[in-house]
Protein backbone atom coordinates (compact mmCIF):
# COMPACT_ATOMS: atom_id res chain seq x y z
CA UNK A 1 0.00 0.00 0.00
CA UNK A 2 0.99 3.14 -0.49
CA UNK A 3 2.33 5.87 1.48
CA UNK A 4 -0.12 8.49 0.01
CA UNK A 5 -2.99 5.72 0.87
CA UNK A 6 -1.97 4.96 4.46
CA UNK A 7 -1.66 8.45 4.77
CA UNK A 8 -5.79 8.92 3.73
CA UNK A 9 -6.55 5.74 5.98
CA UNK A 10 -5.09 7.30 8.96
CA UNK A 11 -6.94 10.71 8.37
CA UNK A 12 -9.87 8.87 7.74
CA UNK A 13 -9.52 7.24 11.44
CA UNK A 14 -9.08 10.27 12.91
CA UNK A 15 -11.89 11.86 11.09
CA UNK A 16 -13.91 9.21 12.78
CA UNK A 17 -12.99 9.39 15.87
CA UNK A 18 -13.35 13.17 15.96
CA UNK A 19 -16.91 13.22 14.71
CA UNK A 20 -18.27 9.83 15.28
CA UNK A 21 -21.05 8.81 13.71
CA UNK A 22 -24.45 7.72 15.15
CA UNK A 23 -22.88 8.21 18.57
CA UNK A 24 -25.36 8.68 21.36
CA UNK A 25 -27.88 6.30 23.24
CA UNK A 26 -31.42 6.08 21.23
CA UNK A 27 -34.55 5.79 23.86
CA UNK A 28 -36.04 2.91 21.67
CA UNK A 29 -34.05 0.11 21.09
CA UNK A 30 -34.46 -3.97 21.39
CA UNK A 31 -31.42 -4.33 23.15
CA UNK A 32 -28.25 -2.79 24.85
CA UNK A 33 -25.13 -4.46 25.10
CA UNK A 34 -21.75 -3.26 26.52
CA UNK A 35 -18.32 -4.49 25.70
CA UNK A 36 -15.02 -3.95 27.03
CA UNK A 37 -10.98 -4.54 25.70
CA UNK A 38 -9.76 -6.04 28.78
CA UNK A 39 -6.15 -5.14 26.90
CA UNK A 40 -6.16 -1.88 26.98
CA UNK A 41 -9.87 -0.41 28.43
CA UNK A 42 -11.36 0.32 25.63
CA UNK A 43 -15.14 0.60 26.02
CA UNK A 44 -18.47 0.59 23.75
CA UNK A 45 -22.21 0.52 25.01
CA UNK A 46 -24.01 -0.47 22.11
CA UNK A 47 -28.13 0.03 21.42
CA UNK A 48 -29.91 -1.82 18.58
CA UNK A 49 -33.40 -1.58 17.67
CA UNK A 50 -34.30 -4.40 14.64
CA UNK A 51 -37.25 -3.84 12.21
CA UNK A 52 -39.04 -6.55 10.53
CA UNK A 53 -37.62 -6.58 7.05
CA UNK A 54 -39.63 -6.64 3.28
CA UNK A 55 -41.35 -9.40 2.60
CA UNK A 56 -39.57 -11.56 0.86
CA UNK A 57 -36.30 -10.07 1.93
CA UNK A 58 -33.51 -11.60 3.78
CA UNK A 59 -35.18 -11.12 7.61
CA UNK A 60 -35.09 -8.57 10.09
CA UNK A 61 -33.18 -4.93 9.46
CA UNK A 62 -31.13 -3.17 11.60
CA UNK A 63 -33.72 -0.02 12.01
CA UNK A 64 -31.71 2.19 14.29
CA UNK A 65 -28.09 1.70 16.24
CA UNK A 66 -26.33 3.80 18.40
CA UNK A 67 -23.25 3.69 20.48
CA UNK A 68 -21.46 5.74 23.54
CA UNK A 69 -17.84 4.61 24.38
CA UNK A 70 -14.41 5.60 25.09
CA UNK A 71 -11.11 4.53 24.13
CA UNK A 72 -8.37 4.89 22.20
CA UNK A 73 -8.91 6.53 18.26
CA UNK A 74 -8.97 2.99 16.71
CA UNK A 75 -11.83 1.85 18.89
CA UNK A 76 -13.89 4.78 18.65
CA UNK A 77 -13.68 5.60 14.82
CA UNK A 78 -14.00 1.84 14.43
CA UNK A 79 -17.36 1.77 16.43
CA UNK A 80 -18.22 5.01 14.12
CA UNK A 81 -17.35 3.39 11.03
CA UNK A 82 -19.05 -0.09 11.91
CA UNK A 83 -22.36 1.81 12.43
CA UNK A 84 -22.24 3.74 9.33
CA UNK A 85 -22.16 0.50 7.74
CA UNK A 86 -24.29 -1.75 9.44
CA UNK A 87 -27.11 1.01 9.32
CA UNK A 88 -30.29 0.44 7.76
CA UNK A 89 -29.16 -3.16 6.59
CA UNK A 90 -30.73 -6.62 6.84
CA UNK A 91 -29.42 -8.74 9.56
CA UNK A 92 -27.75 -10.96 7.39
CA UNK A 93 -25.72 -8.49 5.63
CA UNK A 94 -24.82 -6.83 8.80
CA UNK A 95 -23.01 -10.18 9.74
CA UNK A 96 -22.01 -10.96 6.21
CA UNK A 97 -19.83 -7.36 6.42
CA UNK A 98 -18.62 -8.21 10.26
CA UNK A 99 -17.26 -11.39 9.01
CA UNK A 100 -15.30 -9.45 5.62
CA UNK A 101 -13.91 -6.73 8.67
CA UNK A 102 -12.61 -9.70 10.97
CA UNK A 103 -10.69 -11.38 8.08
CA UNK A 104 -9.41 -8.13 7.11
CA UNK A 105 -8.31 -7.45 10.85
CA UNK A 106 -6.92 -11.11 10.33
CA UNK A 107 -4.94 -10.82 7.53
CA UNK A 108 -1.97 -8.74 9.62
CA UNK A 109 -1.92 -6.18 6.61
CA UNK A 110 -1.70 -8.37 3.60
CA UNK A 111 -4.78 -8.27 1.68
CA UNK A 112 -7.04 -11.12 1.36
CA UNK A 113 -7.50 -12.03 -2.70
CA UNK A 114 -11.15 -11.53 -2.64
CA UNK A 115 -10.08 -7.67 -1.58
CA UNK A 116 -8.68 -6.70 -4.33
CA UNK A 117 -9.19 -4.14 -6.31
CA UNK A 118 -12.09 -2.09 -5.83
CA UNK A 119 -13.97 -5.46 -4.15
CA UNK A 120 -12.69 -3.99 -0.77
CA UNK A 121 -13.90 -0.10 -1.05
CA UNK A 122 -16.87 -1.74 -2.02
CA UNK A 123 -18.11 -4.29 0.69
CA UNK A 124 -16.36 -2.77 3.79
CA UNK A 125 -17.06 1.22 2.60
CA UNK A 126 -14.29 3.35 5.28
CA UNK A 127 -13.79 0.10 7.01
CA UNK A 128 -11.23 -0.30 4.42
CA UNK A 129 -9.31 2.43 6.38
CA UNK A 130 -8.26 -0.12 9.47
CA UNK A 131 -6.21 -2.33 6.96
CA UNK A 132 -3.05 -1.15 7.96
CA UNK A 133 -4.14 -1.89 11.94
CA UNK A 134 -4.07 -5.36 11.24
CA UNK A 135 -0.36 -4.99 10.78
CA UNK A 136 -0.60 -4.35 14.73
CA UNK A 137 -1.93 -7.40 16.45
CA UNK A 138 -2.40 -5.82 19.47
CA UNK A 139 -4.59 -2.76 18.03
CA UNK A 140 -6.94 -5.44 16.33
CA UNK A 141 -8.92 -6.15 19.43
CA UNK A 142 -9.36 -2.42 19.17
CA UNK A 143 -10.43 -2.69 16.08
CA UNK A 144 -13.21 -5.13 16.28
CA UNK A 145 -14.50 -4.39 19.54
CA UNK A 146 -17.81 -1.75 18.07
CA UNK A 147 -18.38 -5.03 15.38
CA UNK A 148 -17.87 -7.47 18.53
CA UNK A 149 -20.90 -5.34 19.94
CA UNK A 150 -22.77 -4.95 16.64
CA UNK A 151 -22.79 -8.86 16.45
CA UNK A 152 -23.75 -9.82 19.86
CA UNK A 153 -26.67 -6.63 20.03
CA UNK A 154 -28.26 -8.04 16.82
CA UNK A 155 -27.96 -12.18 17.99
CA UNK A 156 -29.96 -10.90 21.05
CA UNK A 157 -31.84 -8.80 19.45
CA UNK A 158 -33.14 -11.26 16.58
CA UNK A 159 -33.50 -14.08 19.25
CA UNK A 160 -35.91 -12.01 21.33
CA UNK A 161 -38.00 -10.96 18.27
CA UNK A 162 -38.11 -14.60 17.80
CA UNK A 163 -39.24 -15.14 21.06
CA UNK A 164 -41.80 -12.80 20.98
CA UNK A 165 -43.07 -13.51 17.40
CA UNK A 166 -43.73 -17.26 18.82
CA UNK A 167 -45.58 -16.11 22.07
CA UNK A 168 -47.85 -14.44 19.60
CA UNK A 169 -48.22 -17.37 17.42
CA UNK A 170 -46.99 -15.37 14.43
Amino acid sequence: MSTGMEQLYQQLILDHAKHPAHRGAQDAYDVEVHHVNPTCGDEVTLRVRLDAGEAGGSGPVIGELTWTGQGCSISQASASVMSQAVSGRSVTDALALSADFRELMDSRGVLPEKFEGDALDESLEDAVAFVGVARYPARIKCALLGWAAMKDAVAQAAAATTTTQQEEGR
